[in-house]
């Protein structure tokens, strides 16, 4: 059915037709997906110990304002991830500032952490409780005087109501935002993450969105700052402000954040050399270019024992787990594994 309607909705703007795509997720009007082989061993897997019925996730950025989670739970997803949410509403960059590209199988997006607010989102989570695993992804408003407080106070704000809470240090599309990668920045700001939840007596499990564009020094800077703070696990990765060299949309030339297959081998590289670091001490979540079973199979190799996609769905359509599970499935069984956490990392051993 997708694939009928999707020369209809690329005809749209991309951020009228993902408005479209809630408004039918939100209203029961999207096709009713049959979640199939749902329980399959194969699949199976926990995340900071709630079981999930696969390891396949929605990244943050399609479900900003947490409106319909639970319809994304019926999709198949293993977990979702709402957000990003900042401390107050913001309507983020001017538009146009989502393009697709087409030839590409991407999307480049400056949209600028656009969202309706923490107490909003708040109370619509509060009042609709969530039927899977959902994590909440923060960050600072664009105008604050104190970007390390804007995060404390999302934490003190979702604790209660999420099950991990993911600091975002990584949009590009938020100016400055990426120094947070800094070493003793991120140090800085992890330090009081931590002290707020000792405070809040609050045992939530904090997750780190990292960047893709990081060099070598920052990987190995970045991965003691997260052992020693004793983060759970890490998102590797966000979108790209550079990896422009070989598009081929017209599009390709528009400044944000790069999404989808371009991205792929980039994502599945720094997965894998932050795995050589932190082996199983933290769990690692991939994203960039997830769209078929081979895709997700290679981050499992790499070192990732999740993924999350976003872009894959704009192209493949709202079936995408069930065609990613039956692609997986095949890979799977010719490996003879039981479940897939078998392959976990085992690039690093080839």
């Amino acid at each position: 059915m997708f694939s009928n309607l999707r020369s209809l909705i690329f005809k749209l703007d991309p951020e009228t037709a993902h408005g479209l795509a809630i408004k039918s997720l939100k209203f029961n009007f999207a096709p009713n997906v049959l979640n199939k082989d749902k329980n399959d061993p194969l699949f199976q897997t926990k995340l900071f110990d709630k079981n999930l019925e696969n390891p396949i996730g929605i990244a943050a950025g399609f479900d900003k304002n947490a409106e319909v989670y639970n319809s994304l739970f019926k999709l198949g997803f293993g977990f979702v991830e709402v957000g990003t949410v900042t401390p107050f509403k913001q309507y983020g960059n001017p538009k146009p500032r989502v393009f697709r590209l087409v030839e590409d199988e991407a999307l480049i997006n400056r949209l600028g952490f656009n969202n309706l607010g923490a107490k909003n989102i708040f109370d619509r989570i509060s009042s609709n409780k969530q039927i899977g695993l959902l994590g909440v992804n923060i960050g600072p408003n664009k105008d604050t005087n104190d970007r390390l407080n804007d995060y404390i106070e999302c934490l003190k704000t979702f604790y209660k109501v999420a099950d991990y809470i993911t600091i975002n240090i990584s949009s590009p599309n938020t100016e400055d935002l990426r120094k947070f990668h800094n070493q003793k920045k991120l140090d800085e700001l992890l330090n009081a993450i931590n002290n707020e939840k000792n405070k809040l007596s609050s045992k939530i499990p904090i997750v780190v969105k990292v960047s893709p564009d990081i060099n070598e020094k920052e990987i190995t800077n970045i991965s003691d700052v997260l052992l020693s703070n004793n983060i759970e696990a890490i998102i590797i990765s966000n979108t790209s402000d550079s990896t422009r060299e070989n598009l081929s949309d017209i599009q390709g030339h528009q400044k944000g954040g790069l999404s989808g297959k371009p991205i792929e081998e980039k994502s599945t590289d720094l997965i894998n050399k932050f795995y050589r670091i932190l082996g199983d001490k933290i769990k690692i979540i991939g994203v960039g270019g997830v769209d078929s079973g081979i895709s997700a199979y290679k981050k499992f190799l790499a070192g990732a024992s999740y993924v999350q996609l976003y872009t894959g769905m704009v192209y493949r359509g709202p079936n995408i787990v069930n065609l990613i599970k039956k692609e997986l499935k095949e890979l799977l069984i010719k490996d003879g594994v039981k479940n897939f956490s078998e392959i976990i990392g085992k690039k690093t051993s080839s």
